[in-house]
C-alpha cells in the first residue's frame, strides 16, 4: 500500500452511484444483475474517470456491478435462498425510536432492497467468474489513469452475516467461520490480481444498533474478537499492507443516537490485519471521535483513512473544512500515516442515492482541494 511523506493522499470507502445508463427507468437495482458485459466495463470506465478528474488518488470500481456491499455474496456463494423481507429482521434501535422518520426515510431502502436470502444451507464459494469479470473491468479501467493505487471491495464474513440470516448453522460463531472460509476464495483472486483488497466490516460497529446482543455493550465488545479472528483467518495469505478496512455505524441519515463510541471497539479494530482503517469522522455524530488518538497510540504498522466528506448529505464541504479535519489527525499520528478518505459509500445500496451523482464528485473534488491544503500547511 503506497502511502506519502510529500502529500495526503485521498481515497473513498467504495461504493458510487451507478451510471444511469446500467439501470433502467425507475431505478431498479437487480437489473445489475443482468446487465451486459460491454455496459458494465463502459460503467467502470465512466466511473473511474469521474474519480480521477475530481482528483481522487486511490480509486476504484464505485461497485458498479453490485446491487449492494453487503448482498452481492448470494449471487457467487452456494448455501443461500428462502428470502426475507429485506430490512424487516433488523431493528434499528435509534430509528425504532422515531417510527414517522423511520417511515419516511427507509421506505426508499426497503423497496429497493426487495428481499434478501437467507441462509438455509451449507456455505461455499460457487461462482468466481462475477469477481473476475470485476477485476478485469477495473484494471482495464485503470490502465493509464493516472491512479496512485487501486483498491477492490469485497463484504467481511461478519456483514454477510448481519444482513443475511443465519437459518442453517448451530451457532453465528460457526456461519461466521464458514462465510470466511467461503470468501477466502474472492479476497485471494482480488489480491492475486495486484490490487488492494478492502475488507467492509461495518458489523464492527453498526450491528450493536442494529440487533439485539447478550451481555449489551460489554457482550457485543466481547463478540468482536470472533469476528476479528475470522476476518484475519480469511485473509492469512495476504499481506497486511494489501488489506485496507472500512468501519462505520450505518450510512444513512438519521439520530444514531445509540451508535456505539469508537474507544469502546477501536481496541479491537485494531487486531485486525489491514493496514490502513476508514471510518466515519465527519458527520455530526463521530467527529469529535479524533481526540481518541490523544491517549490510543497507533500502531507503527497502521494507516488511518478518516473520512473528511459525509456521504449522508449534499452540502459539499468547504475545502477548508476538509483540510481542518486532516490536520488534526496529522498532527496525532502524522501525515505519513493518514490519507483522506469519505464517511462511507455513496450508493450502498444501488437505488438509495441520498446525495445527487453530480454532487458526490463535486464532494470528492472538495475533498482534494483540501487535502491539497492540508498539505501546503503541514509543510510550514
Amino acid at each position: 500500500m503506497k502511502t506519502s511523506s510529500e502529500r495526503i493522499l485521498t481515497t473513498h470507502t467504495g461504493s458510487l452511484p451507478r451510471p444511469e445508463s446500467l439501470l433502467p427507468a425507475g431505478g431498479d437495482p437487480t437489473a445489475l444483475l443482468s446487465a451486459d458485459s460491454d455496459a458494465l466495463r463502459r460503467a467502470v470506465a465512466e466511473t473511474v474517470r469521474h474519480q480521477r478528474d475530481a482528483g481522487v488518488d486511490v480509486v476504484n470500481d464505485g461497485e458498479v456491478s453490485k446491487v449492494s456491499y453487503a448482498t452481492y455474496v448470494t449471487t457467487r456463494l452456494a448455501g443461500f435462498g428462502e428470502a426475507t423481507d429485506g430490512l424487516d429482521h433488523l431493528a434499528i434501535r435509534d430509528m425504532v425510536e422515531f417510527p414517522s422518520f423511520l417511515a419516511r426515510s427507509f421506505g426508499q431502502a426497503s423497496s429497493g432492497l426487495g428481499s434478501v436470502p437467507a441462509c438455509v444451507g451449507p456455505v461455499a464459494y460457487a461462482d468466481p467468474s462475477q469477481v473476475e469479470r470485476d477485476i478485469a473491468n477495473l484494471q482495464a479501467s485503470t490502465e493509464g489513469s493516472g491512479a496512485t493505487e487501486v483498491f477492490m471491495s469485497a463484504a467481511s464474513p461478519g456483514v454477510i452475516a448481519v444482513f443475511q440470516p443465519n437459518r442453517h448453522y448451530k451457532t453465528e460463531e460457526d456461519y461466521i467461520w464458514a462465510l470466511a472460509d467461503a470468501m477466502k476464495t474472492e479476497y485471494d483472486l482480488i489480491h492475486r490480481a495486484g490490487l488492494l483488497l478492502q475488507l467492509d466490516c461495518p458489523d464492527l460497529a453498526m450491528d450493536f444498533h442494529l440487533r439485539a446482543h447478550e451481555g449489551g455493550k460489554e457482550g457485543f465488545v466481547r463478540g468482536l474478537s470472533q469476528r476479528v479472528e475470522a476476518l484475519n483467518h480469511a485473509t492469512r495469505d495476504i499481506p497486511p499492507d494489501r488489506l485496507r478496512m472500512h468501519v462505520c455505524w450505518g450510512n444513512y441519515e438519521g439520530p444514531h443516537h445509540y451508535d456505539i463510541p469508537l474507544a469502546d471497539i477501536i481496541h479491537e479494530v485494531l487486531k485486525a490485519r489491514p493496514m490502513a482503517i476508514s471510518f466515519e469522522a465527519a458527520n455530526p455524530r463521530h467527529e469529535h471521535e479524533y481526540t481518541l488518538f490523544e491517549d490510543v497510540k497507533l500502531p507503527a504498522d497502521k494507516v488511518l483513512m478518516p473520512g473528511v466528506i459525509d456521504s449522508t448529505t449534499n452540502y459539499v464541504e468547504h475545502p477548508e473544512l476538509v483540510a481542518q479535519r486532516l490536520e488534526r489527525y496529522a498532527r496525532l499520528i502524522g501525515q505519513d500515516r493518514l490519507m483522506a478518505g469519505t464517511d462511507c459509500g455513496f450508493a450502498t445500496f444501488a437505488s438509495m442515492l441520498t446525495v445527487d451523482p453530480a454532487i458526490t464528485w463535486t464532494k470528492l473534488g472538495a475533498m482534494a482541494e483540501g487535502a491539497r491544503i492540508a498539505t501546503d500547511r503541514l509543510r510550514s
